[in-house]
């Protein structure tokens, strides 16, 4: 999941091969992108994930998401910013879990989470993820940042919705569906019932 956008997206790790989703762009992918970005919705961002976003959101006039990307409600996970520029933009401190439990049970539209992998690992360690909208792409990489950290509780999800782009992407939108149901194959741990009639 890292630096998809852009080779200087980030860096970090030595990173090489940023911008690789460039190339899987198509009219499919440009429709979920509308229709995720489309609705009303709220954005909590990590520090890194939020200075991108600050540093070209505001200039970009001419990009459909703009407008509702500037006017949204934004609240930033970071130790060590101290001023946020960008309008609408609020900074979250103290036992950041317990902070976004209660941003959840406000009033309000969806919380959306782009970018921000650090963020996300609190997120899934702690059990705050509702829903993810996954775009699992035909390429291999090798090293970068994860989606799903060593920290990732085990948990079960439900497929919502499912597509293909022309590019070969596969968009999933998957539901929290509680834990995880294990079992096995093996064929000696199964046992078979003995019944006698006898007259």
């Amino acid at each position: 999941m890292q630096a998809p956008g852009g080779p200087e997206e980030d860096t970090s790790g030595n990173f090489k091969h940023g911008g690789w989703s460039f190339g899987y762009m198509d009219g499919i992918m440009e429709k979920v992108m509308g229709g995720q970005m489309g609705g009303p919705y709220d954005l909590l961002l990590g520090r890194r994930t939020y200075e991108i976003f600050a540093g070209y959101w505001p200039k970009a006039k001419d990009n459909p998401f703009a407008d509702k990307l500037n006017k949204a409600k934004k609240y930033v996970v970071s130790k060590t910013l101290r001023k946020l520029d960008w309008e609408n933009s609020t900074l979250v401190k103290g036992n950041i879990p317990e902070e976004i439990r209660k941003l959840k049970k406000q009033d309000g539209p969806e919380l959306q989470v782009h970018g921000s992998s650090d963020l996300i690992q609190t997120l899934l360690k702690h059990d705050l993820v509702d829903e993810f909208w996954l775009k699992i792409y035909p390429i291999t990489i090798g090293h970068g940042k994860r989606l799903f950290g060593p920290d990732t509780i085990p948990a079960s999800f439900k497929l919502l919705e499912s597509k293909t782009s022309t590019t070969g992407v596969i968009v999933a939108t998957y539901r929290r569906d509680g834990e995880i149901k294990t079992g096995s194959f093996d064929l000696s741990s199964q046992t078979r019932e003995l019944k006698l009639s006898n007259s």
